[in-house]
């Protein structure tokens, strides 16, 4: 039973990190978002929601697994940190680009964020196949979006 709830707590820990997030997001996304020049490649902006709904659960369930290894495991410690330091810029990254309406400032953002990202499915592959899997297809949602926040910035800079 403790690992059900512990579950539950790492999927939505991310998921509260999302919402909050999204919070910034909400305040721009219908007006200035929309006044920017995007790239021709932007998605709809209601497949961003569902995305990454999907991606917070996976990153979850892979912290789960990782933490599950133990707290004495070799290397659980240092991969729990990176993935709540990319958390932190994760979550960082909406308020910088929706909230203060900086793609300048949030494209040097979510380069450290992916770089973090990476570091972290390594580590986390390193304690569980399985979680570092999980994390592929944040590292390529996070690839993607880095482009068009470049994008956004180099057609609106």
């Amino acid at each position: 039973m403790s690992h059900l709830l512990a579950l539950a707590v790492a999927v939505i820990v991310p998921l509260l990190v999302g919402g909050i997030g999204g919070i910034a997001t909400a305040s721009s996304v219908g007006t200035w978002y929309q006044a920017l020049q995007r790239p021709a490649w932007t998605p709809p902006s209601w497949v961003f929601g569902p995305a990454w709904t999907v991606l917070y659960v996976l990153m979850g369930v892979a912290s789960w697994l990782v933490w599950r290894a133990g707290w004495g495991a070799p290397g659980v410690r240092a991969a729990l940190g990176l993935y709540g330091a990319q958390l932190v810029l994760n979550f960082l990254w909406s308020l910088v680009f929706f909230g203060l309406r900086r793609p300048d400032w949030a494209l040097v953002d979510i380069l450290a964020l992916w770089v973090l990202i990476l570091l972290t499915l390594v580590r986390f592959r390193r304690i569980n196949a399985i979680a570092g899997l999980l994390l592929v297809p944040y590292l390529l949602w996070v690839t993607y979006a880095t482009m068009l926040n470049a994008g956004v910035w180099w057609l609106n800079r």
